[in-house]
């Protein structure tokens, strides 16, 4: 699990069939001190509603992508976890 800043949301025309109907959320990743970024922006599956400029946190658990998604294989690998308070 990681901390990441939500910068915006991605638009598909074209989907993986077990991600259609998910919300793509680009974030990007910050070290422990929650300021430095760690790395390029990534492309997460979002079910917890977060927003632009939302503090999230994120995971790239294979298995509880398979879960959310109701796949046995996607092509997803970061998912949002929930919202920072």
């Amino acid at each position: 699990m990681q901390e990441a800043r939500v910068l915006g949301t991605a638009v598909s025309t074209m989907k993986h069939d077990s991600m259609v109907g998910s919300k793509m959320l680009i974030v990007q990743p910050y070290l422990l001190d929650g300021t430095t970024p760690d790395g390029y922006p990534l492309l997460a599956i979002d079910a917890s509603g977060a927003g632009k400029g939302d503090t999230v946190i994120i995971t790239s658990d294979g298995k509880a992508m398979r879960e959310r998604l109701k796949a046995e294989a996607t092509p997803a690998r970061w998912s949002v976890m929930g919202i920072k308070d």
